[in-house]
């Protein structure tokens, strides 16, 4: 199975990265996941884009916030699909938001919602399924576990409602 590059531009930015590894973990799916800067270690960054697929990687997320360009970096420097992670710090993640979504045509970067790691990881999980069979059963029986507990809990709610 391929690995998941998980890329922060800052350590603060864990907090919410942490729930795209518990998901991750979760699959099954190895993970690496780093610190890097799009503007205080471009070459880093970009050395590590470069040579990502050799080192057995399918998918990268990266995490940043205020200008967000780490996505984009990484994007220009791979032809693996990346998932960028808008951090909110300033803006309410405004900012991070539009600086990964805009990215220029050519250099595509999926982009979930302001501190949506949870979403992200789900989104790489899906990438590497498209070849994994095991991984798309799970995904498939995590669906259904959703409907059925959508299910159960609007029973719970008529039932509520018919007591009035």
């Amino acid at each position: 199975m391929k690995k998941v590059a998980v890329i922060m531009g800052s350590d603060s930015d864990f907090p919410v990265v942490k729930n795209a590894l518990t998901e991750l973990k979760k699959y099954g799916v190895p993970f690496e996941c780093r610190v890097m800067s799009a503007h205080r270690t471009p070459e880093l960054a970009a050395e590590f884009a470069k040579n990502a697929k050799e080192n057995g990687f399918g998918v990268v997320i990266c995490a940043a916030g205020m200008a967000a360009h780490l996505a984009g970096v990484i994007a220009g420097n791979t032809t693996l699909p990346v998932i960028g992670i808008p951090i909110k710090s300033t803006f309410e993640g405004l900012d991070a938001l539009l600086a990964t979504v805009q990215m220029p045509s050519g250099i595509p970067v999926a982009t979930v919602a302001v501190n949506g790691a949870k979403n992200a990881a789900v989104l790489a999980i899906e990438m590497l399924a498209l070849s994994d069979e095991g991984l798309a059963s799970k995904l498939e029986a995590a669906k259904r576990e959703m409907v059925e507990g959508v299910v159960a809990k609007d029973k719970a709610l008529q039932e509520q409602i018919a007591a009035l």
